[in-house]
C-alpha cells in the first residue's frame, strides 16, 4: 500500500524556495515603492512650477503678493500624496528667479539615493543624495 502526501523533506525544500525566492524579490520590490514615491515629489515640483509660471505671465514676476501658490514671500506646498513637501523662501524665491526644493518626508526621507529634489526656474532639476543620476 503506498503512502499520499508530502514528506517533510519535501515541503522543506519548498519552504526554501519561497524564503530564497522573497529575500531577492523584497528588495527590489522596495526599489519600486521608492521610485514611485518619488515621483509624487516630482509631480508636486511640476506643478508649483506651472503654478508660479502663471504668476510670472500674469503679473510680471514670481514672488507677487497677488499669487495664489505665493504666501508671505515664500511657498509651501505638500505634495498629493504626502510623502514630500515642496518649499522655495527667501533667495530661493525672487521676482525673476526660483529654486523649488522638495524635501521628503517619513517613510520617503529613507531615499539616499535622491533625498531632496529640486526644481529652477529655467528647468534644471537636481538632487541632494548619493546617486542623484536616476532621480529624474
Amino acid at each position: 500500500m503506498r503512502m499520499k502526501g508530502f514528506t517533510l523533506i519535501e515541503l522543506l525544500v519548498v519552504l526554501a524556495i519561497i524564503a530564497i525566492l522573497a529575500t531577492i524579490s523584497y528588495p527590489m520590490y522596495g526599489n519600486y515603492v521608492t521610485k514611485s514615491r518619488r515621483a509624487d515629489g516630482q509631480a508636486a515640483l511640476l506643478q508649483v512650477a506651472q503654478e508660479l509660471e502663471r504668476c510670472f505671465t500674469q503679473f510680471a514676476r514670481y514672488n507677487d503678493e497677488n499669487c495664489p501658490v505665493v504666501v508671505s514671500d515664500s511657498v509651501e506646498k505638500r505634495s498629493d500624496q504626502g510623502y514630500y513637501v515642496v518649499t522655495a523662501t527667501g533667495v530661493n524665491l525672487g521676482p525673476t528667479s526660483f529654486l523649488l526644493t522638495a524635501v521628503p518626508r517619513p517613510p520617503q526621507n529613507d531615499d539616499s539615493d535622491c533625498g531632496s529634489l529640486t526644481l529652477n526656474h529655467i528647468g534644471l532639476r537636481g538632487a541632494s543624495g548619493e546617486k542623484t543620476n536616476n532621480c529624474w
